[in-house]
C-alpha cells in the first residue's frame, strides 16, 4: 500500500470512528424523548413539585409548567425569570421534546445563568416520561 492510499485508509477509519461515536451520542438523546409514559412520568415529577406546578398556572419558586411543550422559553406570564432564560427565549428557544429533554438532562449547559438550582434527571426514561406528562398538560 503506498503512502497516499495508507493516508486515505487512517482517514477513512478516523471517519468511521467519529461517525459511530456520533450515533451512538444521537441513540442516548434520541432515546430521551423516545415516547414515554405519562403516569411514570407523574411520578418523576412529584421531585419538581416543591418550584413548579404543572396543573395550574400558579407559579412557585420556579414557573409553572402547564402548557409548557410548545412554549418560548422565558415566557409565562408573571414569572420573573433569570436573563439567562429571557435570552434564550428571545433568541428563539422553545420547549419542544428535543430541547426538554437536554434541558432536563443538564439545565446549566442547555440555558447556561439560568436559576433552576436542580441539577437534572440522568436516566432517559424519567426524562422521557417527565416530558410525555407535561405533553398530557395534567389537570389536578
Amino acid at each position: 500500500m503506498g503512502p497516499i492510499q495508507g493516508a486515505f485508509s487512517q482517514e477513512s477509519a478516523m471517519l468511521r470512528a467519529i461517525s459511530s461515536a456520533a450515533i451512538l451520542v444521537f441513540a442516548g438523546i434520541g432515546a430521551a424523548h423516545a415516547a414515554g409514559d405519562a403516569a411514570l412520568g407523574k411520578k418523576v415529577f412529584n421531585r419538581c413539585m416543591a418550584c413548579h406546578d404543572a396543573t395550574t398556572d400558579h407559579d412557585k419558586v420556579g414557573p409553572h409548567l402547564l402548557g409548557v411543550v410548545g412554549r418560548t422559553a422565558g415566557t409565562a406570564a408573571n414569572f420573573n425569570y433569570s436573563q439567562a432564560m429571557k435570552d434564550a427565549g428571545a433568541g428563539g428557544l422553545v420547549w419542544d421534546e428535543a430541547n426538554l429533554a437536554l434541558y432536563l438532562r443538564a439545565p446549566k449547559l442547555k440555558v447556561p445563568g439560568n436559576k433552576m438550582g436542580f441539577s437534572g434527571l440522568t436516566n432517559d426514561a424519567d426524562i422521557a416520561n417527565v416530558i410525555a406528562y407535561l405533553k398530557a398538560d395534567p389537570k389536578p
